[in-house]
């Protein structure tokens, strides 16, 4: 089975329903709390493993109940977790959302733990058979340039989420096979305004494919775009009603992720990533809300190819 390592964060998501974010100084009544097993890398890693994907994922939690929760929760899910260690004195990771009745959410994350894998702590045999290398950006950014490095070393296809946004060295997007970025993660790399509209961010991911060979902008209920050796085009989004989008964007990382390590072209990748993300969309919660196989097979098969 074609294998998916993640490197990257887990977090415990402790969410609050709200009727609409508050503004600065103000305070909100929400609705109940839930804690909901989540982090990017985390969500990813499980996205993947319902895809179909064999799935290792690499990162730090706090010696803690919600660290445990976590490594407890990938390993029913059929992830491999060997490659998480519990540290002492460092706390999980935690975020902190708030979900809207139009379903966009709001989020500040305290890293923990996550802020603790370092370069030293990668294992080049976790990556010797792995077909695709999944990064993001909620671990140290030194710790996603070391592990893009093995991951070309080891052959894999290398994926970054470049998210949260934040300026990145030429050094490792040499050392990409795709990126992943929404309209405001693309002008942050770029130094611009958020492209607007699909012919803009089509112009961004053009100029982002100078330096990745691959380059995908993802644009919410615009669909996405991309651009790069494997051509470029516009895909709209599946049409569906949002509940909440807090891992609507990891599911589709998560289902191209799988699809690449399948040896799906990139588009037929994108199509599958983009109906697990609308799916999550329609599901409250971060992993929780994540599709299985046959659910994405299903949207695809109700809507023709473009």
């Amino acid at each position: 089975m074609p294998r998916v390592t993640v490197v990257g964060s887990l977090n415990m998501d402790l969410v609050v329903p709200v009727p609409r974010h508050p503004r600065p100084g103000e305070t909100v009544l929400g609705g109940d709390l839930r804690r909901v097993p989540g982090g990017k890398g985390a969500n990813q890693a499980v996205a993947a493993a319902r895809l179909g994907a064999a799935v290792r994922m690499v990162g730090r939690v706090g010696r803690d109940a919600f660290g445990h929760a976590l490594i407890e929760n990938l390993k029913r899910e059929g992830v491999d977790a060997s490659g998480i260690k519990a540290l002492a004195g460092a706390s999980t990771g935690v975020a902190l959302i708030s979900v809207d009745e139009g379903g966009e959410n709001a989020i500040v994350v305290s890293p923990g733990a996550n802020a603790r894998l370092g370069p030293e702590d990668l294992n080049p045999r976790d990556l010797e058979d792995a077909a695709v290398l999944l990064l993001q950006l909620e671990v140290p950014l030194e710790t996603v340039a070391a592990a893009a490095r093995l991951g070309r070393q080891a052959g894999a296809r290398v994926v970054l989420n470049a998210a949260p946004a934040r300026p990145l060295p030429d050094a490792l997007l040499a050392n990409l096979d795709v990126l992943v970025v929404n309209a405001y993660e693309a002008a942050t790399l770029l130094e611009t305004k958020p492209p607007e509209g699909p012919k803009n961010a089509l112009a961004a991911a053009r100029a982002l494919a100078q330096k990745v060979p691959e380059v995908v902008v993802t644009l919410g209920e615009r669909g996405l775009v991309y651009a790069g050796t494997e051509g470029e085009g516009h895909l709209p989004a599946f049409s569906v009603r949002p509940v909440d989008t807090t891992a609507a964007g990891d599911a589709f990382t998560g289902a191209l992720a799988a699809g690449l390590a399948e040896g799906m072209g990139l588009k037929r990748a994108l199509r599958l990533g983009a109906a697990a993300g609308a799916l999550a969309a329609t599901r409250p919660g971060a992993q929780p809300s994540l599709p299985q196989r046959e659910e994405a097979e299903a949207l695809l098969e109700g809507h023709a190819p473009d």
